[in-house]
Parts: structure tokens; sequence; C-alpha cells
């Protein structure tokens, strides 16, 4: 055999290896695609996502051609080598042509082209789709076969492969995937987002005013009382009751006061008359539930009701939006005047503050799970009433107590966690 020709053959051998790197490589870039990404650019319109979307939609047929034409090129590889080996050096040329070989496919035809894929899905998988939807239309009848082969088998231990897992993404996985785009999302937005996802998980004892804290309208009070209340009310609406909240008889708008005034008809009876019945909200409920609640049933305002009926708090809409979008206030503390500054870095804390706030506004980790005000935290953790002085570590906290009043913590004084603080592992 002349040099011509051995030049020739060694090309043709050349590009069979490019074309086994190209087989293997665009498998792993298939593969390795984002199925929502994918869809999200075949929905866009774009031309190389919608041809990879619908190879991908049929694994088992993309599969056995990309295996069919890797396999055939591989085997053509061997022969083609083993004979180029022979010929270069007799009989000891098929050794050194079989380490070459297993050596040259294993590099330029696995590892590289397929780590490649890997860190190249789209710009790769893309390209490759234009050629393997005509290259299946071909081939069809001969996938086809090697499919039903390969089908019958994987149906005789129970797998369909007719049945494609899209595999939706859970909460905890959707959770990671917002954490990791931290760089392409603004915080703001990333942090309004994870707060959806966790609606389901906080009900609206955790948000609620507690009933001892809610102000209401107390319809037994003198008139003129009652008028000034309205006057001087910060809120847009208040629950109306005759001497005790138990006792609540509706909701008042003050728009509808502000009208009854214009008309000169504000009076007690007109006032009853416009007031709008009561909306409860059974305790544990979700404050995803709580949303599509108020939206259906056209509310901004709830009553929380234990199991007896007795009421626990109140509940607002913008308690509730405030979970996803935060305060409506650029200082982390304005909001909150439970929770005061020190100059020495502590802060005073009001004992009847949710811990979810607190959490909130400083950014602190203390443990939200059973207790839900600052109150009943210390109390839990020193299982006493305890005297002002009393300083208690929780989460790396040290939380003194200010003041006692009527046998709760009424003020404390917290810190920012100990730089040394290592939390303690439970014994085994």
């Amino acid at each position: 055999m002349n040099h011509a020709d051995l030049g020739l053959l060694g090309l043709i051998l050349f590009a069979l290896v490019l074309l086994s790197a190209f087989f293997s490589g665009s498998e792993t870039a298939l593969m390795s695609l984002n199925r929502y990404r994918l869809h999200h650019l075949a929905e866009s319109g774009h031309p190389g996502a919608m041809r990879a979307q619908r190879l991908l939609a049929k694994p088992d047929r993309l599969i056995g051609l990309i295996l069919l034409g890797n396999n055939f090129t591989n085997i053509v590889i061997t022969q083609l080598a083993t004979y180029l080996g022979y010929a270069l050096f007799s009989e000891a040329g098929i050794a050194i042509a079989t380490g070459v070989l297993t050596l040259a496919l294993l590099i330029f035809a696995e590892v590289a082209p397929k780590t490649l894929a890997v860190l190249h899905a789209e710009r790769i998988a893309f390209p490759a789709a234009y050629i393997y939807v005509p290259l299946l239309t071909l081939a069809y009848p001969l996938v086809w076969l090697v499919n039903l082969m390969a089908n019958s088998i994987l149906r005789l231990v129970g797998v369909s492969a007719d049945e494609v897992d899209a595999q939706p993404m859970s909460r905890e996985e959707l959770r990671s995937v917002m954490n990791q785009a931290s760089g392409l999302i603004p915080r703001r937005h990333q942090k309004m987002l994870l707060s959806l996802l966790d609606l389901d998980k906080v009900t609206v004892e955790d948000i609620m005013v507690p009933r001892n804290e809610v102000i209401g309208l107390d319809l037994g009070e003198d008139w003129d009382k009652i008028v000034d209340q309205l006057a001087h009310t910060p809120y847009t609406r208040l629950p109306a009751f005759h001497g005790d909240i138990d006792r609540v008889v509706g909701i008042i708008h003050i728009r509808r006061v502000f009208q009854l005034e214009q008309q000169g008809q504000l009076d007690r009876e007109h006032l009853v008359a416009h007031l709008r019945e009561p909306y409860f909200i059974p305790e544990g409920t979700t404050l995803n539930q709580q949303l599509l609640r108020f939206q259906s049933e056209r509310r901004r305002i709830g009553l929380v009701v234990d199991e007896y009926g007795d009421i626990q708090g109140l509940v607002t809409l913008e308690d509730l939006l405030e979970e996803v979008v935060g305060e409506f206030t650029t200082d982390p503390t304005a909001h909150n005047k439970d929770i005061l500054p020190q100059e020495d870095g502590s802060y005073i804390i009001d004992g009847a503050t949710h811990i979810r706030d607190i959490n909130r506004s400083l950014g602190w980790r203390l443990p939200t799970r059973g207790q839900r005000t600052l109150n009943g935290l210390l109390l839990e953790h020193l299982e006493m009433i305890p005297e002002p002085g009393t300083t208690v570590l929780i989460e790396g906290h040290p939380i003194e107590v200010v003041q006692i009043k009527n046998n709760a913590i009424r003020t404390a004084r917290a810190r920012p966690r100990l730089p040394n603080y290592r939390p303690q592992r439970p014994e085994r």
C-alpha cells in the first residue's frame, strides 16, 4: 500500500474520530440541558431549542439514534485502525493500534467532548439538533427496530419508555434555584420570591395583632368619645363591639364615617347601620390560603378565632402583604416602635413583639417554633417568672429581662449574636 493510500485512510480515521466525538458530546449536551430553560426558550421561538425539545420528548428514539451512529462509527474506527496498524507494523501493529486507539478514543472521543458539552450544553446541543432531526427521519426504520427490541426488554422489568418523568421542582429545589440566582435577580426581588414560597409554612397566628393589642370601637362608650376616636384613629377600618372584643358586631370603614358626616347623619344609629359583618379566620390558616380568601371574599381585615370561637387576634391584608414585600419603610427598625436601638448596640424590645418581627427587622434567627412572642420565648427558656436583670442566652443572643408587669415580661434588652457562639449539637 503506497503512502497516498495510507494518508487517505489516516484522514478518514481522523474524520471518524471527530464524528465519534460529535455523537458523544452532543448526547451529553442534549441530556444536560436545563429542561425549564429549554421550555422557556422554545416558548420564545428559539429554533434550536424547539428542535431539541422535540427530540427530548422521545428520549428513547434520540438515544437509539445517537448510540446507533456512535457504535457504528467506533466499529469502523476499530477496523480501520487495525488495518492501518497491520499495514505499517505487521502483526505487532495490531497491538500498537489497539493501545493507541483506546487512548485516543478515550481522550478525543469521550472525555474531552463530554466535558466540553457539560460546560457549554446549549452551544453544542442546539446546533446538533439541526442535524439529528433530519437524521432521525432518514434512519427512523432502523431506530424504530432497535427501540422496539430495547423497549421490549424494559417492559419485562416493568419499565415503560412512554412514561417520561417531567420531574417538577419541589419547593425546596425551587428555593435552591432562587438562592443560586442571586447574581441575576435583585436581592429585594429574590427575598420577595422566597417569601412567597414560605406562605404555606406561616399561619395567621404568626402575624396577627394579639387580642390585647387590638384597637376597636366600643359602641357602649359615650358618643362624644366615639366621635373623638373616629376623628383621630390612624386606621381605615376598626372592629366595633359592645364592651368586649368577643362581642364584636361588625367592621366600620372610616370612609363611611366621613360620608355620614358630610350628609349630616353621623349618629350612633346610622353608624351601626353601616357596619359590615365581621369576617372570622380559623386559627391555623396558612397565609397562602388566607390571601386567596381575602381576595375571593373581597376583605382586608379579619378576626382570628380558636376552636371555641374566642377571638385571638386581628389580621389585615397589609400584614399579610408585608410578609412578601417586607415592611413599607427603608429603615429596618423604624416601622416597629417596639424595637428601640440603643447607643451600645443593644435593643430594648417590648415583650409582646412577635419573634418573626424581631428576626425580620434585625436579621436575627431566634427560634420561631412554639412560642410566638419574645415574652413567651423567654418564659419557655427560663421556665419561671424571672426577676428583672435575669439574662438568658438564646441562639447566641444575650437577652436581659428589664421589666416585669402582671406576671409577664414587659420589656427586655437583646444584644446581637456573640461572635464566638457555636450552636450546641444534640446529644445522640
